[in-house]
């Protein structure tokens, strides 16, 4: 599998797990900062009891919107595949907190390929649990990277608070977070 196919398959994934990490219901907070700036991915998946990412996203009423923008960028496919991924999943509510109009705006199919870019930019490869995860910027599936933080016991991922951690799924791992997060590219 050459780059730009990895990069695909990633984005797409990228989106499926955003929607799956706001469903989770109760998880341990994330662990505290690391010395290192890089995490280190895990090469084998989750447990395959939990489901994929979209199936655990699709079954909690905190991730429709999530789920609903997953499906409008064509991203369900490559989430439920079998990654391993890590997904910094925003809820509704983080979605609620976008300007007026821009969530309409992003769902209309001439938007797609800007859809894409913002959810795969919520994915990372590689399935981080919160014991994995480290200070400094993170390669996204998307290409851009994100910047980790760590303050005060509170994990923080492109500025939005990692709000439930480690919610495993049988092709990676969802991290729910409190608002959406954008490429530095893209402007809403």
């Amino acid at each position: 599998m050459n780059m730009q196919q990895s990069r695909r398959l990633f984005a797409k994934t990228a989106s499926i797990a955003i929607a799956v990490t706001s469903l989770l219901v109760s998880v341990p907070t994330l662990a505290a900062p690391r010395t290192t700036t890089s995490p280190k991915p895990t090469t084998a998946a989750p447990a395959a009891s939990a489901g994929t990412i979209v199936d655990i996203a699709s079954s909690n009423k905190s991730f429709t919107t999530l789920v609903k923008a997953l499906k409008a960028a064509g991203l369900v496919e490559t989430l439920s595949g079998s990654g391993p991924f890590t997904v910094f999943a925003p809820t509704n509510a983080a979605f609620a907190a976008l300007p007026k109009g821009t969530l309409e705006k992003l769902l209309q199919p001439e938007n797609k390929t800007t859809l894409q870019k913002i959810l795969s930019y919520h994915v990372v490869s590689g399935a981080i649990d919160s014991k994995s995860i480290k200070p400094g910027s993170v390669p996204t599936v998307e290409g851009s990277p994100v910047n980790i933080q760590v303050k005060k016991g509170s994990v923080f991922v492109g500025g939005a608070r990692v709000t439930k951690a480690d919610i495993k799924a049988s092709n990676g791992i969802i991290h729910v977070i409190n608002k959406v997060i954008l490429p530095p590219d893209v402007k809403l």
